[in-house]
């Protein structure tokens, strides 16, 4: 488990590599360089790609944001589905299944019928293909920020900055979430209610 681990933080590394590319996205008028260069490790280029793959930066950084838009989701979804905030009916009226009988946790995924597996994986691609495609590595999709553009580059730049971090803390959060139930058997709702922060013990009290 902590090789996995180990792989999945060496694999995250790419994410967060910039390198030298020398322009800028003229749709959000902020340099992408500029972003994710956050104190206090700065460039954070561990593996060296800056010099040997720059030309692989933009789809990396397009992974990146993607990657931290849909952690930053998934983070969320698990805090709500923990504390058993629901859907009211069934989501299978044929197998006589509601939401709220799908358990929190990772092990859900498994409780919801094939048919309701086969609409997400469906809903999903529709959005990776036409609504929100994978190719348009600058992530700007005309939603905006709540609804407005920002028109200034400063407050634009602060704002993607901020997205770029909270991805990247929401990627490290929902993998450290996941490891823990399997190590713990616990979900984090189930953790914290217990006190049990250590995954490591046996779920005797805080440590």
């Amino acid at each position: 488990m902590k090789l996995a681990v180990a792989s999945l933080l060496i694999g995250y590394a790419a994410a967060f590599s910039p390198a030298n590319v020398g322009r800028a996205s003229s749709a959000l008028q902020v340099s992408e360089l500029e972003l994710g260069a956050t104190e206090p490790l700065g460039v954070f280029d561990p593996l060296g790609w800056l010099d040997t793959q720059p030309e692989s930066f933009e789809r990396r950084r397009a992974v990146e944001r993607k990657h931290g838009r849909i952690a930053m989701a998934a983070v969320v979804g698990t805090i709500v589905h923990n504390n058993h905030i629901v859907y009211d009916g069934y989501i299978s009226p044929s197998n006589n299944l509601k939401f709220s009988d799908i358990p929190t946790g990772i092990d859900g995924i498994f409780t919801v019928p094939t048919a309701g597996l086969a609409q997400i994986i469906a809903f999903i691609g529709f959005i990776e293909i036409a609504w929100l495609p994978a190719s348009q590595y600058d992530g700007d999709y005309g939603i905006g920020y709540f609804g407005t553009d920002i028109q200034d580059p400063e407050e634009k730049a602060r704002k993607l900055n901020a997205e770029l971090n909270n991805g990247r803390a929401a990627m490290m959060g929902i993998i450290g979430n996941m490891v823990a139930e399997k190590l713990t058997g616990q979900t984090m709702y189930e953790q914290y209610a217990d006190l049990h922060f250590n995954p490591f013990n046996d779920d005797q009290g805080f440590f």
